[in-house]
C-alpha cells in the first residue's frame, strides 16, 4: 500500500545516497506564507512547501495520489474513487497533509507532491494507525508508551518533478513537522513492487539480517497475514546486490538509521510487498539532525 513514501517506480530518481539528498535546500530566513495563517516550510524555485490549509486542498491531495496511484500504478481503486477520481479514505479527515506547490501553475494544478501524517495522540481518539491494518502495533505501543510516535504515509510525486529538489521538500517540512510535535519515533509501511515475496527474496533477507529491530521494537504482521523475510542465509548475500534490489527511498531510511519488522505483507489492492519501517528520532544520524536543525534556525 502506498502508506510511507516508499511506492518504488516512483522513486528511482532518488539518489542512491541519501546525503545527497540534504543538498542544496534554501529555507527562507523569514517564514514566507502563502496566506497569513499557514507558514511555508521550506522554498526552492518556484517550489514551496506546507501543510493544507483547507479541504479543498486536502482533495487536491486526494486527486494526485489517484492519478500516481490508480492510473500510474494501476492499483485497484473502488467504484466512489472511480467516480469521483480522488484516492480517499477515512484517515484524510484526521491526518495533517504536507504538500508541495508549483507556484508557476495554475491553482489547481499547482501540488505537485504530498505525504500524510498522523500524529499517536489523534490516532488515539480516532481509528488507531492506517498501518494496523497490516502489521500488529499494539505491542510496540506499550512497550513504548512513554514516547510520542508519527505515521508516514500516502506521499506521491508527479512524474515531472520526481527529483531531488521535491524529495528535499518533502523532508525539510517532514523535520518540521517533527520537531513542531516533538515526535520520538516515525513508523510507517514500505513497498516493494510485485506480490511474490519468493522473487523479493534477496532485499527482504538483506533487511532481516542487517536492519532487523532489536528485540522491543519488533513488530509482526496482524491478522495472520505475514510472509517470511528470512529467505536466505546471511552467508548467501551478495551485500552490492541486496542494496540495489532496495527501493531507493528504503535505502535511504535504512542509511538514517531505521529498522524493518519482523514479516512483510503483501498487499494485492497496490500490487506491493509491504514491510514494517521503525525509525526512533534517537537513531538518525548526526549530521543529518545537525542540518535540519541549522535550517529550522534560520
Amino acid at each position: 500500500m502506498p502508506q510511507s513514501a516508499i511506492q518504488p517506480s516512483l522513486y528511482r530518481w532518488m539518489q542512491d545516497s541519501s546525503a545527497a539528498l540534504l543538498k542544496n535546500l534554501r529555507t527562507p530566513k523569514r517564514l514566507a506564507q502563502s496566506n497569513s495563517h499557514v507558514p511555508v516550510l521550506g522554498s526552492l524555485n518556484s517550489l514551496e512547501t506546507r501543510l493544507a490549509k483547507t479541504s479543498n486542498e486536502i482533495a487536491l491531495a486526494q486527486t494526485l495520489r489517484y492519478q500516481v496511484f490508480f492510473r500510474e500504478m494501476a492499483a485497484k481503486g473502488n467504484a466512489l474513487a472511480q467516480i469521483t477520481g480522488r484516492d480517499k479514505d477515512r484517515y484524510d479527515k484526521i491526518c495533517d497533509h504536507l504538500l508541495v506547490f508549483d507556484r508557476s501553475k495554475h491553482r489547481s494544478e499547482n501540488v505537485i507532491a504530498t505525504y500524510r501524517f498522523l500524529r499517536q495522540e489523534i490516532a488515539e481518539k480516532n481509528n488507531g494507525f492506517y498501518s494496523a491494518s497490516e502489521f500488529n502495533l499494539k505491542p510496540l505501543l506499550k512497550r513504548h508508551s512513554q514516547l510520542n510516535f508519527l505515521e508516514l504515509g500516502r506521499s506521491c510525486v508527479l512524474p515531472a518533478y520526481r527529483d531531488k529538489r521535491t524529495i528535499e521538500l518533502l523532508w525539510q517540512g517532514a523535520w518540521s513537522y517533527i520537531k513542531r510535535h516533538r515526535i520520538e519515533v516515525m513508523i510507517g509501511c514500505a513497498s516493494f513492487q510485485g506480490t511474490d515475496p519468493e522473487k523479493l527474496a534477496l532485499p527482504l533477507s538483506y533487511l532481516f539480517h542487517t536492519a532487523r529491530a532489536p528485540h522491543g521494537w519488533r513488530v509482526g504482521a496482524a491478522h495472520q497475514r505475514g510472509s517470511e523475510m528470512n529467505r536466505m542465509a546471511k552467508a548467501e548475500i551478495d551485500v552490492k546486490e541486496a542494496m540495489q534490489a532496495l527501493p531507493p527511498l528504503i535505502r535511504a531510511y535504512i542509511r538514517l538509521g531505521a529498522w524493518v519488522g519482523d514479516e512483510a505483507v503483501v498487499d494485492h489492492q497496490f500490487g506491493t510487498t509491504d514491510v514494517f519501517i521503525i525509525m526512533p528520532i534517537a537513531n538518525i544520524k548526526q549530521r543529518y539532525v545537525d542540518y535540519y536543525d541549522a535550517k529550522l534556525a534560520n
